[in-house]
């Protein structure tokens, strides 16, 4: 849902039918229960807005969800997929919450994860580079909680040793190896209905295989890590199927324009 509303919402300050969305979804197989349902609780986490025109209820972005779906188009299109002007240096992060917090502290590292972080030792979360910690705990309220601060690997600490410690490179590794099994053949996905889907499942697969990829110094990687070959192949399947999936997507998608200040709940019918 957030690629669909990141590829066809984000930037137009319009607000999308409830039934167009289901029609897009149906394309992928997923069920009008299941896109009702991810649609209500988006609203309840404040990352869309519902709006009624006659009897249709119509879904907009809120200002927290432009902020994230912004915030992955930069790293899916600016951030590239190997990093080669890493400084030498690490964010650390430390934090101690307790088990009462159990909901926050998965949030968090859920923040962490997607920033680039991974868990060196217990407690402790390290990421290539400086990393903008206030951007990932201020939301959360959280500030009080998190200790942090920039260093560089001191004897007998090596860059590299860290990178093998923190991070699951054979995971990371691995997940770009199955986007390209899926899409690096003379025919991607045969079975999808049109080029409105492939692009979404393109663009689902690529997002979760960059999730997991914190962006670690090219020095450090293998020689042939596969993450260069992947990018490459998304950029051109994008680029050739996203004049017919737009034009499908402005048949389909039923819009008005968005109404910031209509924010009540509604039920979800039409």
């Amino acid at each position: 849902m957030l690629n669909f509303l990141g590829l066809y919402v984000l930037g137009r300050s319009t607000a999308v039918y409830s039934g167009s969305v289901i029609d897009v979804f149906a394309r992928v197989d997923a069920s009008e229960e299941a896109v009702r349902s991810t649609l209500t609780r988006m609203v309840s986490r404040g990352l869309l807005s519902r709006q009624r025109q006659g009897r249709r209820v119509y879904f907009g972005l809120t200002a927290r969800a432009t902020e994230v779906l912004e915030d992955g188009a930069r790293r899916i299109w600016d951030t590239g997929a190997v990093n080669r002007d890493w400084d030498g240096t690490w964010t650390l992060v430390g934090y101690s919450l307790p088990d009462s917090r159990r909901s926050d502290r998965h949030d968090l590292r859920s923040q962490l994860i997607w920033a680039g972080f991974g868990l060196l030792q217990n407690g402790l979360w390290i990421a290539p580079g400086q990393r903008d910690v206030i951007a990932l705990v201020e939301p959360l309220g959280l500030t009080d909680h998190v200790t942090a601060f920039t260093a560089a690997a001191a004897k007998p600490t090596e860059s590299a040793d860290l990178v093998h410690r923190a991070f699951d490179i054979a995971g990371i590794r691995e997940q770009y190896k199955a986007f390209l099994d899926r899409w690096d053949t003379a025919r991607p996905l045969p079975t999808a209905p049109d080029d409105l889907a492939r692009r979404l499942l393109l663009h689902t697969d690529w997002l979760q295989a960059i999730r997991r990829d914190p962006h670690l110094p090219a020095e450090h990687l293998p020689k042939d890590w596969p993450a260069i070959r992947a990018e490459q192949l998304f950029r051109r399947l994008d680029e050739d199927i996203r004049p017919e999936a737009t034009r499908l997507a402005e048949e389909v998608l039923d819009e008005i324009p968005l109404a910031p200040s209509q924010t009540t709940h509604l039920p979800t019918d039409g």
